[in-house]
């Protein structure tokens, strides 16, 4: 199957570069705003991408596996030709999760390996200290692997755009089903104290704010959070939100069982991989000197998710599923792991779509061209007045098994205080979008 899909895409990828099948049209040839040094990272055979990942750290735990996801789908597109005769150098510093080192890995990117966009840099706090020098240097920054608003700026960040929901959209879509079905309970709410926490909470609050009885913020530098905790259950928060990345929702989790502390938890999707949880949360009380059962810490849990889940049979997962038993079938395969294959394919589809004589310009109208879509179960927002990702979430329990249950299918909203309503349902498939043949 996979041999199949490859040759397909040789053959497209082909056709593309002898008669310019699906390419943007570029409206002008103007460059884009503020962008420099159009060929930067290009050669007749290769272009040169980049990007900051936390392999060490603090958020490691969690989001190491995210650029080998990339790194896979990239040698995928590489092995069938890459596009119009171009392969992808994929380059990946680690930053640790510390803005300091961020600072420092993505200036290396830029001024020493002179890539040509920075693609997917992970983390809130991290990335967002690198969003004045990324603009000024004209490069373009796209797929950032966070759901802050900050991303969504086109008149002040003209070169950056989001992936993933962003974190107000999605809090409504939980706080909406929170004030639903857990209607009269008492609130907490755990956050990342960066906008993943400020933004989380704007959406939230027109929900549930009246039920709120105690707000929390951690420290990604701080692992103890058994404070936060404490002073949740003293409260007397029956459900808590948590706002978190997977490390903290599984410290969360694991503390509040230390605590003979059992609320309903409430996780954002930057943090409710039960794969991934359940290999933290076994991995964390091994280093306490305990065992624990992952199945009964996370049964019933509340999740959100933008991207079909790896116990689905969804034709995405299934061409995921192929490319990750060819080229990294040691990697646990997670739903973090396949939030990295669906920021690549993303990518690598903007890239097709901006055509053979491709510039950073061309790159970001791509972007921009309404064109994009899948893998997720909701659509892209990009056009040209709006750099944000996916524009909704679907709501999900955690069953004993560890494997999500759909509770909510899909709905979609906007930034502000607009309705949330059914995501359509009509979704293209790998066989329909450009790169697969």
């Amino acid at each position: 199957m996979l041999k199949a899909r490859i040759i397909g895409l040789s053959a497209l990828l082909l056709l593309s570069a002898c008669g310019g099948a699906g390419e943007t049209d570029p409206g002008g040839g103007g460059a884009a705003s503020g962008v420099k040094n159009e060929t930067a990272g290009i050669t007749d055979t290769s272009i040169v991408i980049g990007t900051h990942q936390p392999l060490t750290g603090p958020a490691a735990s969690g989001y190491a596996s995210i650029s080998a996801g990339s790194r896979a789908v990239y040698s995928y597109v590489n092995d069938a030709g890459g596009i119009n005769g171009r392969k992808i150098d994929y380059r990946v510093e680690d930053d640790g999760y510390n803005p300091t080192k961020t600072v420092e890995v993505v200036k290396k990117l830029v001024l020493q390996d002179q890539v040509f966009a920075v693609v997917g840099g992970l983390g809130t706090p991290t990335h967002s200290k690198v969003l004045d020098f990324l603009t000024a240097e004209g490069v373009p920054d796209v797929l950032v692997s966070s759901g802050a608003l900050a991303w969504d700026d086109p008149a002040a960040r003209p070169m950056t755009y989001g992936f993933q929901v962003d974190y107000t959209r999605e809090s409504k879509i939980l706080g909406k089903y929170v004030k639903k079905n857990l209607a009269g309970k008492k609130v907490g709410v755990l956050y990342q104290n960066d906008d993943v926490g400020r933004d989380a909470q704007a959406g939230l609050d027109q929900f549930v704010k009246d039920a709120v009885v105690s707000r929390q913020p951690y420290d990604s530098a701080n692992t103890d959070v058994l404070p936060q905790l404490t002073a949740l259950k003293g409260a007397g928060a029956e459900v808590v939100v948590c706002e978190c990345v997977p490390a903290f929702t599984a410290l969360a989790v694991l503390t509040s069982a230390r605590l003979g502390y059992k609320p309903q938890f409430v996780v954002n999707s930057i943090g409710a991989d039960t794969r991934t949880l359940s290999g933290l949360l076994s991995a964390f009380s091994k280093q306490a000197g305990a065992e624990v059962s992952p199945s009964a810490l996370l049964t019933g849990m509340i999740g959100a998710g933008y991207l079909p889940g790896v116990d689905t049979d969804d034709p995405w997962i299934t061409l995921f599923k192929e490319i990750h038993q060819r080229y990294i079938p040691d990697v646990p395969l997670t739903n973090t792991l396949v939030s990295g294959m669906a920021q690549a394919y993303t990518f690598a589809q903007a890239v097709k779509l901006a055509g053979r004589d491709l510039t950073r310009s061309k790159l970001l109208e791509a972007m921009s061209s309404g064109s994009l879509s899948g893998p997720g179960m909701t659509p892209f927002a990009f056009s040209k007045d709006s750099h944000a990702g996916y524009t909704g979430a679907f709501v999900f329990t955690v069953s004993p098994d560890l494997t999500p249950k759909v509770v909510q299918e899909p709905m979609v909203t906007d930034r502000g205080t607009g309705p949330i309503t059914a995501a359509p349902t009509a979704r293209r498939t790998p066989a329909e979008v450009a790169l697969v043949g």
